[in-house]
Parts: C-alpha cells; sequence; structure tokens
C-alpha cells in the first residue's frame, strides 16, 4: 500500500516538473489529441486550437479497435498519456493508458490478453533515422509511431494525464 502511494507521488512529481520545465522552455503545451487512423493523422490541440498535425503509423494490423494482445491493431477510443519514457526501445515514447477496465473485461470474455504498452513513440533506437521503411507503411504491434525529430516535439508538449482520442 505504501508503495502506491510513493509511486503515485513520484508520478506527480514527474509529471509537475514536465510541466514546469515545458513552461520554462515557452513551448506551448497541448491539452487534447486527437488520432485519426484512417488518415493517419495526429493532432495536438490547445484550447481547440491546433497545435500540429503529424503523419502517423500504427500497428500492422491497422483496420478496427486492439482487442488482444498480439493482434496488431492500435486501440481506439478515449485513454490518456500516463507516462513519458526517456528510456524507451524507441527513442522517445509517451505511454498511453489503454488497456481501461472496459478493454480488459472485453478481452477476458474472451479469455484472453488485452494487451498493452501502447505508447507514441519514435523509430527502433537502432533504426536508421533516414530508413523509409518505417514511415512507408504500418509497422508497430499497435503503438502509433512518428519521426524522432517529430517525438521531440511531441514528448516537451504533451504532458501526463493529456486525454487523447483515437478515432477509427
Amino acid at each position: 500500500m505504501v508503495w502506491k502511494i510513493v509511486i503515485s507521488l513520484l508520478v506527480l512529481l514527474g509529471a509537475f516538473l514536465i510541466g514546469y520545465w515545458v513552461r520554462r522552455q515557452g513551448i506551448p503545451h497541448a491539452d487534447r489529441i486527437v488520432i485519426w487512423k484512417a488518415e493517419r493523422k495526429m493532432t495536438l490541440y490547445k484550447n481547440s486550437e491546433t497545435l500540429k498535425t503529424y503523419r502517423i503509423v500504427l500497428g500492422f494490423e491497422p483496420n478496427g479497435a486492439k482487442h488482444f494482445e498480439g493482434d496488431g491493431k492500435t486501440p481506439e477510443g478515449k485513454y490518456f498519456i500516463s507516462e513519458h519514457n526517456p528510456k524507451s526501445s524507441y527513442h522517445l515514447s509517451l505511454r498511453i493508458s489503454y488497456p481501461d477496465s472496459k478493454d480488459t473485461a472485453y478481452a477476458a470474455q474472451a479469455n484472453l490478453p488485452a494487451g498493452g504498452d501502447i505508447m507514441i513513440h519514435g523509430l527502433p533506437n537502432e533504426a536508421n533515422p533516414e530508413d523509409s521503411k518505417y514511415t512507408a507503411k504500418d509497422w508497430t504491434l499497435g503503438c502509433i509511431a512518428v519521426t524522432n525529430r517529430e517525438i521531440d516535439e511531441i514528448y516537451r508538449q504533451v504532458p501526463d494525464g493529456t486525454p487523447i482520442e483515437i478515432l477509427p
């Protein structure tokens, strides 16, 4: 029980420090993210105004919502950014709060795991950033990928807790 409180306090402190750093940099932080899977597009918003739109790639099986671990699909629904990961295997990453209780219950009905570790991230650390195979087709296991330069921007602009809506 005590460790849960400590972890929660550390997460809040981390979110506060990232938000403070963003404000000090003069970078507008996003207060909402919308992803349109069919259009391969992600837009960051601040007070309903577009900050920037990015071209994205998705899971290797992009049609339909993610239901089970290993299905290659990117989730659909309303989530939030739950963590910044500076030690990602994909340059930098932002964890999405998938699965929620509804996702877990759906998977449990089929007696399968819902999966997890859904992120917005850059390219694999060992990848050549100029290699077009990472931007030309869907390749992730269910995540949303952008270029390393783009995740650098997004990482600074999106605080933990930012709502994200992923549409078909």
